[in-house]
């Protein structure tokens, strides 16, 4: 491995959403990391992270030169930080901050949709009946997906023209809403399709 190689810790991307999002940021953006997957459901997690001590939680990360990093958004940003040229946040101003402000609503909120819908990218369940709360997330979630392509104005099916960081981190959402069946408009329809087809 190149000293230039992160260590990313993540349990199931299958089961795992928070998972899935950090591996996402290291793969779509050609960022070297090493894999290593923790059990999450078998009881060996809290053991297998104590060389991460204190992060407790997937996914986290140890980066080159051996500083540790837990909670998404925080690797998020580290990893902007120290690749530039990648360009993991839009690089428009206004649609950045938008990026921003997007994923961290997403990491606070949604929970009513997150408990109902337990992410998983295996089967598509048919007949399921959401819940007004999870509606009321939903319609949410489609608010914010309009403002991010009002602000950006690109016509990409991504959230501001270019993949980013939001995309990574609305990719199981729109797991959620593709495999419980729920139903959004074309347009979010069509995103999240665009992202699950990746």
């Amino acid at each position: 491995m190149s000293s230039m190689t992160y260590d990313l810790y993540i349990g199931d991307r299958m089961f795992s959403s928070w998972s899935l999002r950090g591996w996402l940021m290291f793969e779509k953006f050609n960022i070297p990391c090493r894999t290593i997957f923790v059990g999450l459901y078998s009881g060996t997690m809290a053991e297998e992270m104590a060389a991460l001590a204190p992060a407790r939680l997937v996914p986290a990360v140890r980066t080159p030169d051996g500083i540790v990093i837990g909670e998404s958004l925080a690797i998020a940003e580290t990893l902007a930080e120290r690749h530039p040229s990648v360009n993991l946040w839009p690089t428009d101003p206004a649609a950045r901050a938008t990026a921003r402000w997007l994923c961290a609503e997403m990491t606070a909120g949604f929970g009513a949709l997150r408990d109902a819908c337990p992410m998983q990218l295996q089967h598509c369940h048919v007949g399921f009946q959401p819940s007004p709360a999870v509606k009321t997330d939903l319609a949410r979630i489609e608010t914010l997906w309009a403002h991010a392509h009002a602000v950006s104005g690109g016509e990409t099916p991504y959230l501001f023209g270019e993949y980013s960081l939001a995309d990574v981190f609305y990719t199981p959402i729109a797991a959620r809403i593709i495999g419980y069946g729920l139903s959004v408009s074309d347009a979010a329809h069509s995103y999240c399709m665009a992202l699950l087809g990746d």
